[in-house]
């Protein structure tokens, strides 16, 4: 079950790429910021006599997904799923805009200094184009 807002999130959004979250583990309190898409693009055949490949929007398995992080892997496998909470902290339209959020936020937590959070690493490679839909809202004092 992922939360955002107070409510459970059940079905993905149409409208977003993917999500920016912090899984938490109930035992300890110790946390993991990272981000998830909702969707994948799979690439088909094209149709006979055609050249140009096809492609289908599918819903990824991010209702099943706890985070990449080693440790909280082994942990699932150890003690099950109700021992964490699941948060969505920001919906995103884009990919860009999903990594931009998920570093600003681990980068905000000192994530990598705090040992009460799980990540080892932050991932970055982001261009001003994949963040230019989001100029207004910083502009704007909403980030």
């Amino acid at each position: 079950m992922w939360l955002h807002k107070g409510t459970t999130i059940d079905k993905a959004p149409e409208e977003y790429q993917g999500f920016v979250y912090v899984i938490t583990n109930k035992a300890n309190g110790k946390k993991y910021i990272g981000k998830k898409n909702f969707w994948t693009v799979k690439k088909l055949p094209p149709l006979k006599g055609k050249v140009n490949k096809r492609h289908r929007k599918t819903e990824t398995d991010w209702q099943l997904y706890y985070g990449s992080n080693e440790q909280i892997k082994l942990l699932l496998e150890e003690h099950g799923p109700t021992r964490w909470n699941r948060t969505i902290l920001r919906l995103c339209k884009s990919k860009g805009e999903m990594s931009y959020y998920e570093a600003k936020l681990q980068f905000d937590k000192n994530v990598l200094f705090d040992p009460n959070y799980y990540n080892e690493f932050i991932g970055l490679k982001i261009h001003s184009k994949h963040v230019a839909n989001l100029i207004e809202e910083m502009m704007n004092g909403r980030d």
